[in-house]
């Protein structure tokens, strides 16, 4: 009704302002704290979440005190909360709505047969046809043929009713990635001191890598999650490199990853649930390294790439990648090093002009480049000559030694109209400095070609 009328009607009524932002955030919290009693969870708009506890009672003592335990906890919180267990998400959805609740193993009882029109959920106009023919509950509905209701109210009544009694199937859409494995503990007493919860950590640890090698996978990405008792969780993730087949290692990267927390993990009054979730997972193949000298060196470097992205994060540690392409700018770019595969990191990247050199020849690509190329002043012999001189930050290079050029002709793909072909030179000036030169543009076909100073040699 309106606000006015209310006040008419109840003089200290309280009034509160709508918030449907704060309203999902904090159903997004209460779904995240959901994830202690099964790892598929979503959101059952408006104002509810479904859970797949499939396989997970047994972990509670069963559905009933499953139930209980969610029901009694939220209601501490100072929640008001309906819920139910059904065979299927669409019935427990409408048993929690429009009945006492409880636990309903079998979806074609006569509970759901109880159950009023409303529970259909369907459009307002189809919901008053339904009662203006006398219909009450939805036992009536479902014992008339289903070719007289599709034709009288269309297939949403239909549809309906077959997801209410599991006759077609709602998929859960989690909220966040599945596990492959896990490994949980639920306290009877909150854990306080963090040497305690570190204990926990490495019994948790040893449990998930040690399911982990009954199917031969090691861990790449490892979530922590801790459970305080004021309902708050806290998730910590571990990526690594190679897959981790251990508790020492991971220990060693949760423990960088606690110590580098710009807000570090506080238990305020306890955990009381905490767990440890492989998200990502590699085959993982046992070799004989210790004669390989290339792979211990890999192993050692994956090493220290694994406790460097722990420490600064995955981001701030990355990597070059060849990238198919001969204009040098774009011939590489930047990836996470944590994401390299064991093969990865052995290989070396190739150039295309790496064929036409041997073991002793100067680099064919310096290891410094500007970006974007810096704009000199050359003199050199026309159409094709190297630079005898060029100035390059008000400073005057006479050139010694000059190769080149190598012509690199523009991307016509990439639809740019203005670009133009290159040529390289490699220089070394009269002080022994190395430069990577090219000229855009040739001489007597484009118009005023530039000269620019692209990178330098070591």
């Amino acid at each position: 009704m309106a606000l006015t009328d209310a006040r008419a009607l109840f003089q200290n009524l309280e009034v509160a302002t709508a918030a449907p932002a704060e309203d999902q955030r904090l159903l997004g919290q209460l779904a995240d704290w959901c994830h202690r009693y099964s790892p598929l969870v979503a959101f059952d708009p408006p104002h509810g979440i479904v859970l797949d506890v499939t396989g997970c009672d047994h972990l509670f003592g069963g559905l009933e005190a499953m139930l209980r335990d969610v029901v009694t906890r939220l209601r501490k919180y100072g929640f008001a909360v309906k819920a139910a267990i059904s065979g299927n998400a669409a019935a427990a959805r409408a048993l929690a709505r429009f009945s006492r609740g409880g636990v309903f193993s079998d979806v074609g009882d006569d509970s759901i047969l109880r159950l009023p029109l409303v529970a259909l959920e369907i459009e307002e106009t189809s919901l008053v046809g339904l009662k203006r023919a006398g219909l009450r509950e939805l036992g009536d509905v479902a014992a008339l043929p289903r070719a007289a209701l599709t034709a009288r109210f269309g297939e949403a009544v239909v549809n309906r009713l077959d997801a209410l009694f599991g006759r077609a199937a709602r998929p859960v859409s989690p909220l966040r990635m599945v596990p492959v494995s896990t490994a949980q503990r639920r306290m009877a007493e909150p854990l306080i001191a963090m040497e305690a919860v570190e204990m926990l950590l490495r019994q948790l640890g040893d449990e998930l890598f040690s399911s982990l090698e009954e199917r031969g996978e090691g861990a790449r990405e490892i979530e922590a999650a801790f459970f305080r008792v004021d309902g708050q969780v806290r998730r910590i993730a571990v990526q690594a490199g190679r897959p981790l087949v251990e508790t020492a290692p991971f220990f060693r990267l949760i423990g960088e990853r606690l110590s580098a927390l710009s807000e570090p993990l506080d238990a305020g009054y306890g955990f009381d649930a905490v767990q440890l979730a492989a998200l990502r997972v590699e085959r993982v193949v046992h070799r004989q390294t210790s004669l390989d000298v290339r792979r211990e060196t890999a192993s050692g470097i994956g090493a220290l790439v694994d406790r460097l992205s722990a420490r600064l994060g995955p981001a701030r540690v990355q990597r070059s990648l060849a990238v198919d392409s001969h204009i040098p700018e774009r011939a590489f770019s930047m990836m996470p090093a944590i994401h390299q595969t064991a093969d990865e990191a052995l290989a070396r990247p190739r150039f295309a002009s790496d064929g036409y050199r041997t073991v002793g020849d100067p680099p064919a690509r310096p290891i410094r480049l500007f970006q974007p190329p810096q704009r000199i002043e050359a003199v050199a012999g026309l159409p094709d000559g190297p630079p005898m001189q060029f100035r390059w930050r008000r400073v005057l290079h006479e050139v010694a030694l000059a190769e080149g050029p190598e012509r690199i002709a523009p991307e016509w793909w990439r639809d740019n109209l203005d670009a133009r072909a290159r040529d390289y030179y490699r220089i070394e000036d009269n002080a022994g400095r190395r430069f990577w030169i090219f000229r855009e543009g040739l001489y007597g076909r484009d118009h005023a070609p530039q000269w620019f100073l692209h990178g330098l040699f070591a």
